[in-house]
């Protein structure tokens, strides 16, 4: 009688390893698609120029907590967090749809209240929300979008066209999605022992407004069209720097070197995490949903890129074979970059 391997469960190959379990044998079959699973959003060729589409699924109790996530949050962020997939493949997002899956305790109003967010996203980044679905759910609330968006057939940036001594570099500031996360957690953990006390957040609305309410960095993109900019490589901030470059390095056939002292982080986010004990670099390149871009350009671009506002230069490409790290602050250190946050949630795009 012939044995049977006992079932792999999801943890033993992690979040990566399961999307390349599932997705090595897929072909494809259509010369209109130009990239499949892989990227931030997959590009299919049109009359005009390339059609950008990317789905994400946010799932209550993984992604969300409903005690302490405003439901108009959580519909603006459903969308957002698509948007960013769009722009991180420099592509202006023109349309959307939304599926929701909701159980019997979830009220009309409470739907309501998060299609406001997704208008008022749709509003704020002029895309339109054209379809999608509504069914029941035995488990909680699920939300999943759909992005579409457009760019010139030259000006599309895939993850993998990074080349050695080009300039490493990110929007924004990083960690304090995360910040938000652990703040939020541990006011609830105090209200589930004594629902009398009230969560203290004083000081602390940038980190909560970064996890709860982000955006999308369309500015970057707007900026790259005024400039004449067309990045080599570029990918969002959605599980934590480091797994980003690694995911960056792998498509790209590079090596990567990055100083601990140029991550941008805000001092506010420094303040929230001392309450954790938690080091802000750490927090930077393991933490998540910082929805900011990751992008190289060629070293002769470094003034422009220099003077730009709320980007900043980080590292340079390097040869594959000497590896991908981070150079310490102080020590001058080379410490290897190693893919750790958001692990457990199966959450990464196709």
């Amino acid at each position: 009688m012939q044995e049977q391997n006992d079932p792999t469960p999801l943890s033993r190959v992690g979040e990566f390893g399961l999307i390349d379990r599932l997705t090595k044998q897929i072909k494809i079959y259509n010369d209109s698609t130009i990239v499949g699973v892989g990227d931030d959003a997959a590009v299919i060729s049109n009359e005009k120029g390339f059609s950008l589409i990317s789905t994400d699924m946010l799932v209550e109790g993984v992604h969300f907590d409903l005690l302490y996530t405003p439901l108009k949050h959580l519909g603006y962020k459903a969308v957002v967090v698509n948007l960013s997939d769009i722009y991180a493949m420099n592509a202006h997002p023109k349309q959307i749809t939304v599926s929701i899956a909701a159980s019997n305790r979830i009220s009309v109003e409470a739907l309501e209240e998060i299609y406001e967010g997704i208008q008022l996203a749709c509003e704020f980044y002029k895309v339109d929300l054209v379809g999608g679905d509504t069914t029941s759910s035995l488990s909680g609330l699920i939300i999943s979008v759909t992005a579409i968006g457009i760019a010139d057939k030259n000006k599309v940036v895939k993850r993998s066209g990074a080349k050695e001594n080009d300039l490493i570099c990110v929007s924004g500031d990083l960690g304090a999605a995360f910040a938000g996360l652990q703040l939020l957690e541990r006011e609830k953990a105090v209200y589930e022992e004594n629902q009398n006390m009230q969560p203290d957040f004083s000081g602390k609305d940038y980190v909560l407004e970064r996890q709860l309410k982000p955006e999308a960095r369309k500015e970057i993109i707007d900026f790259f069209e005024k400039e004449g900019i067309v990045p080599t490589a570029m990918i969002d901030i959605s599980d934590g720097l480091s797994s980003e470059l690694l995911h960056l390095a792998k498509s790209s056939n590079v090596g990567i070197q990055i100083y601990e002292e140029k991550i941008p982080i805000d001092p506010t986010t420094v303040t929230a995490l001392e309450d954790f004990n938690l080091n802000p670099t750490t927090v930077a390149l393991n933490g998540g949903e910082d929805y900011e871009l990751l992008f190289t350009v060629p070293l002769s671009l470094h003034n422009k890129i220099k003077s730009a506002p709320n980007i900043q230069i980080i590292g340079h490409i390097t040869d594959k074979k000497e590896g991908t790290h981070m150079v310490t602050k102080g020590s001058n250190t080379l410490v290897e970059l190693q893919a750790q946050g958001w692990q457990s949630k199966m959450d990464e795009e196709y």
